[in-house]
């Protein structure tokens, strides 16, 4: 397929760019021209930009994207500041006609509730209709007593959490409507809206088998798939390496093979994220430095097996202890790959991240939910969190996500938040840790406009690299980017021209 397109202005990283608009000719899933007044070629298709902005397409770097998928059905919690609110629309869906068989909802955040919750107030509202509803960081969920029997969990008054959780996912999965190919589509277009032309995706499922099947029917966006550790046996036995295609198209990877996942620790909003510092009003949690959930031991020697096959790791640490523990077994191994949220870190593992090469796959849009627990939690090391500036500074590459369904998979949401700490009519939240647009921008990508490079591209109604403007007015711009049209290996998956 080949492509032209005209009058658009290349929003290059470098200062040099270009102000007036070219054209752009794409084939074979790759920019093979740029300039002024390029002549149209036999069988091309043209498209006029009318002077919009032309980015490198922009890339998710964590997602769970069934899971995101069928987040669009569930309730939504995410609004709510308190047990009660949660219990109130609870109650307001179960008295609609035909609830779901199992009730399902998504993204409450308890430690700065007054009330925590329990099975004994959410079975006051529900009586004998299951509900599971998971907390916005999905390390541990609600059920009630119906939920509890229905799925194996001991009866218990308090979460279901971390290792316990997950190891009901199969049972969860298998009990939920399953996606058609429709809705898989429908999530990657409605992803390509908000210009992502690529997903690592993170889902339990053994993606590295799930996405070569399916993706002539339903593929629309680049995918990097992934392994846990309960399927690592299966991937290194067909021989899959970090990197390696798995489905292309002119040459091109669509689906290639990414990295081993292993959830080294907890989450902030269960306040099972490993520290190095018990937590602030720790006395109700058994542990109160949060959660190892793999021993450095046996992390150890899963980031051996991986990387002596060929492939890289990406590893869940979110409190500073875990960050350690996670840096010692790269260290000692000699593998490669990436440290994903980094939420909480010691200065002195800053220079070991960049030295070991590994990668910060960050998600800024937690902080505008998470800002509020770190005060309460951990105040005393609140200038430690989310540390984007210094990852930069360290010479760390950053790379930006979303973790989906945790905060939402809008790309623009994330770059803002990195620019601006917090939300637009607020201050910034520990400033001295901001990027700059150019920077989120650049940790968002993974080409640029070159002759030679792939295809994928988004149009926008707005220079998001706009000089002289405040952190709080470019992150309200970059907040409403106007995306007007996305290319994935030079075929058009989305459009409003």
């Amino acid at each position: 397929m080949s492509t032209l397109i005209r009058n658009v202005r290349p929003v290059g990283l470098a200062s040099d760019r270009p102000t007036e608009p070219l054209d752009l000719a794409l084939a074979e899933g790759r920019i093979v021209a740029w300039g002024p007044q390029l002549p149209r070629q036999p069988g091309q298709t043209e498209w006029d930009g009318a002077g919009r902005w032309v980015i490198p397409g922009l890339w998710d770097a964590h997602v769970h994207f069934r899971q995101w998928s069928k987040a669009l059905t569930h309730l939504d919690l995410s609004q709510t500041g308190s047990a009660q609110q949660v219990l109130e629309l609870v109650r307001a869906r179960l008295d609609q006609p035909d609830p779901p068989a199992v009730l399902t909802g998504l993204g409450y955040r308890a430690p700065t509730w007054t009330v925590q919750p329990s099975v004994a107030a959410l079975d006051a509202v529900t009586g004998s209709h299951p509900v599971i509803l998971f907390s916005g960081d999905l390390h541990s969920a609600w059920f009630n007593s119906a939920a509890l029997a229905r799925y194996g969990a001991a009866p218990r008054d308090g979460l279901v959490q971390e290792a316990e959780l997950f190891g009901l996912t199969d049972r969860l999965t298998a009990d939920e409507p399953q996606l058609s190919d429709q809705d898989l589509i429908a999530a990657q277009e409605r992803a390509a809206a908000w210009g992502l032309v690529g997903l690592v995706d993170f889902e339990f499922e053994p993606t590295f088998q799930t996405w070569p099947k399916r993706y002539d029917r339903v593929g629309r966006l680049k995918i990097v798939a992934s392994t846990y550790p309960e399927h690592l046996d299966r991937a290194i036995a067909a021989g899959l390496r970090s990197g390696q295609t798995l489905v292309q198209r002119d040459g091109q990877a669509l689906v290639s093979m990414g990295s081993l996942k292993v959830i080294t620790d907890g989450a902030l909003n269960t306040r099972t994220a490993h520290c190095r510092q018990p937590y602030l009003n720790a006395a109700d949690l058994a542990q109160p430095c949060g959660v190892q959930t793999v021993p450095a031991a046996e992390l150890t020697e899963l980031v051996a097996r991986a990387s002596a096959a060929g492939l890289q790791v990406a590893l869940h640490a979110i409190g500073d202890a875990a960050v350690a523990i996670a840096l010692d077994a790269v260290e000692a191994t000699g593998a490669s790959g990436s440290l994903e949220h980094v939420q909480l870190v010691d200065w002195a593992d800053l220079p070991r991240m960049a030295r070991a090469g590994l990668a910060a796959s960050v998600q800024p849009a937690h902080l505008l939910d998470d800002q509020v627990a770190i005060e309460r939690i951990w105040p005393d090391r609140a200038e430690r969190c989310f540390p984007l500036a210094a990852l930069a500074t360290a010479g760390v590459e950053l790379r930006l996500g979303s973790d989906a369904p945790v905060a939402p998979l809008d790309p623009w949401l994330a770059i803002a938040a990195a620019v601006h700490r917090g939300q637009a009519t607020e201050p910034s939240w520990h400033p001295e840790q901001a990027l700059s647009p150019a920077q989120a921008l650049q940790a968002s990508t993974r080409s640029t406009l070159a002759v030679g490079q792939p295809a994928d591209l988004v149009l926008l109604g707005i220079d998001p690299l706009v000089p002289g403007l405040d952190s709080a007015s470019a992150a309200a711009a970059l907040r409403q980017p106007q995306v007007a049209a996305t290319w994935v290996a030079g075929q058009l998956v989305w459009s409003d021209l």
